[in-house]
């Protein structure tokens, strides 16, 4: 995998790689990110805030401390980011746009199978949030408060599948049924509140 690193923050000044992309600016399609970090050892805290961060972005480990998107104008930035904090953390993080030259397959089905992960775990908090306006209806509890907090809860879902959907370039099989489980939770919330508006009605 032939790469072109961005260079370190320390010494010499920083070249035309390290400054921030222009508005408007794209990157070559068909490429990755790769961001190789070291961080200390001590506070654990450290390690594990970094592999909450990689996380968040989708990226993917091709190896121990190296992670992996593809690339974007989004991605870049969010990387550069996290580079920035790793070397305030006293680590080390080089930032690379790579291409695959061979093996390519593997790493975009291992790219599919973290967001197929993502979707599986949107469908489950999907059958908790139905159990969760069942149960409502099993306790005859038809009120504005128990709405409010339902409709919280589908837009937090709302929140999460959309910011799936946009880092799933490729497509993930998963996410139709994604779709599917959240267009359950609306259909159910939707009866729910009108259930909520006639009990409503009828106390006044």
């Amino acid at each position: 995998m032939p790469a072109s690193p961005v260079p370190a923050n320390s010494g010499p000044p920083a070249s035309a790689a390290d400054e921030p992309l222009e508005p408007g600016a794209t990157l070559p399609p068909g490429r990755w990110l790769l961001l190789i970090y070291r961080v200390p050892s001590e506070p654990s805290r450290l390690r594990a805030t970094v592999w909450r961060r990689i996380k968040s972005l989708g990226a993917i480990y091709l190896q121990s401390s190296a992670a992996a998107l593809p690339a974007s104008i989004a991605a870049e930035r969010a990387l550069r980011r996290l580079r920035s904090e790793i070397l305030d953390m006293s680590g080390t993080a080089v930032l690379l746009s790579c291409e695959v030259l061979a093996g390519e397959a593997d790493v975009r089905s291992a790219f599919q199978a973290a967001r197929d992960d993502e979707y599986e775990e949107i469908v489950d908090k999907c059958a908790d949030f139905i159990a969760g306006v069942d149960k409502e209806y099993a306790e005859d509890h038809f009120s504005y408060a128990e709405l409010e907090e339902n409709e919280v809860d589908l837009v937090k879902l709302r929140t999460w599948l959309a910011r799936v959907r946009e880092r799933d370039v490729f497509g993930a099989a998963g996410l139709q049924q994604a779709l599917s489980s959240l267009a359950e939770c609306e259909e159910k919330l939707e009866a729910y509140a009108a259930r909520v508006y006639a009990e409503e009605a009828e106390g006044r």
